[in-house]
């Protein structure tokens, strides 16, 4: 019977409902910053935390130092800026699902579900084996893992490509072949360079998902990349939920299908090349946030893709807390944690054999 009353209940029908859950999840991911900033190896006062951001913020002591210049460090160079960087990867990742999900017209599609990932990861090890691209300063991996990203959807495209017309079909095909591809052309690089390196070491624990190397340079450039992108997506929101009606009907509407997919899969690799750069491979994400977010709040893209970002940003802050506290002093990746919360997810959604936008069996 309680069952059976979650299930009329959901998803969300009414405005007032979907705008106290997005309440709820923005006080959660409040909540978990303030808890992720205080949680580590050095214990830290939490009034410290608010007074050492103003401080910051405002360039001059508004409140006067209570605090050691290391707790002020281990704040606002460690931890403030790996904690605002977990949030928007996993906000990103969200994002790129559901711009994955529309363009494929199914669920269980992910942002690597055309080989961007795949392509990304291969240009950002290229650079840290070889060194490639020092002209970009502290951005190389990110410029290299942008090229990377950029190079595997055109091959995909243009493979997919058949009397000048792209199916999704196709090109889902396409990207696995690349992504397969480029797969191989990683590992061959790390087996090339001499085993046991710092290289390898770095390589390999970055193709796994990490926020270690999190600074605040690499945060704004991935804060500009996000919302520049989010912007965009809320302009053609309401192409997104034609698209799921299929092509046909997509076109009837007037719908540009060439220009909406395209759009999708320009902003999927640059928001995807951008996140790998910084965070290395972190999958599941992008599959699972959107499947569940979507089962609470419906298919209109106007409520998932809000909705979707809270939760997957939230949802990485937890995995990277989790990361770092669960072998502590050590720091286990954090692939590792989203792929023991996402594979049974994603195993539950194959066993219960739902359909790709409802939420109910088939």
């Amino acid at each position: 019977m309680g069952k059976l009353k979650v299930t009329r209940c959901l998803p969300l029908k009414k405005k007032s409902q979907f705008l106290i859950f997005c309440m709820v999840l923005f006080v959660l991911v409040i909540g978990s910053l303030v808890v992720a900033t205080l949680l580590g190896s050095v214990d830290i006062d939490a009034s410290w935390i608010g007074k050492i951001v103003v401080n910051r913020i405002a360039g001059k002591q508004i409140f006067e130092q209570e605090w050691p210049n290391s707790i002020e460090s281990i704040i606002w160079t460690l931890r403030l800026p790996r904690i605002l960087l977990a949030f928007i990867v996993g906000a990103g990742l969200a994002l790129c699902g559901i711009l994955m999900q529309a363009l494929t017209k199914n669920s269980l599609a992910d942002p690597y579900v055309l080989g961007i990932s795949s392509g990304a990861s291969a240009g950002a090890v290229a650079v840290i084996m070889y060194g490639w691209f020092r002209f970009a300063g502290v951005y190389h991996v990110m410029f290299g893992a942008t090229l990377g990203a950029m190079l595997a959807i055109m091959i995909a495209m243009r493979v997919a490509t058949i009397n000048n017309k792209i199916t999704s079909t196709q090109l889902v095909l396409a990207g696995i072949a690349v992504s397969a591809l480029f797969s191989a052309c990683t590992n061959v690089m790390i087996y090339h360079t001499k085993t046991g390196s710092d290289k390898v070491k770095s390589a390999m624990y970055w193709m796994i998902g990490s926020l270690s190397g999190a600074s605040w340079e690499k945060t704004i450039y991935v804060v500009i990349v996000f919302a520049v992108t989010a912007i965009v997506i809320c302009f053609f929101h309401k192409s997104l939920d034609v698209l799921l009606l299929g092509d046909d009907t997509a076109v009837t509407l007037g719908v540009n299908l060439k220009l909406i997919k395209l759009s999708i899969i320009i902003l999927c690799t640059i928001l995807t090349g951008a996140i790998v750069s910084v965070s290395g491979v972190i999958g599941f994400v992008g599959l699972v946030i959107p499947h569940i977010t979507r089962s609470v709040v419906g298919s209109t893209h106007r409520r998932l893709i809000p909705a979707s970002i809270l939760v997957g940003g939230f949802f990485i802050i937890v995995c990277d807390v989790i990361s770092r506290v669960i072998v502590s002093p050590e720091e286990l990746p954090i692939g590792v944690v989203t792929a023991f919360f996402g594979a049974p997810f994603f195993l539950f959604f194959i066993r219960k054999n739902q359909n790709s936008f409802g939420g109910k069996k088939e």
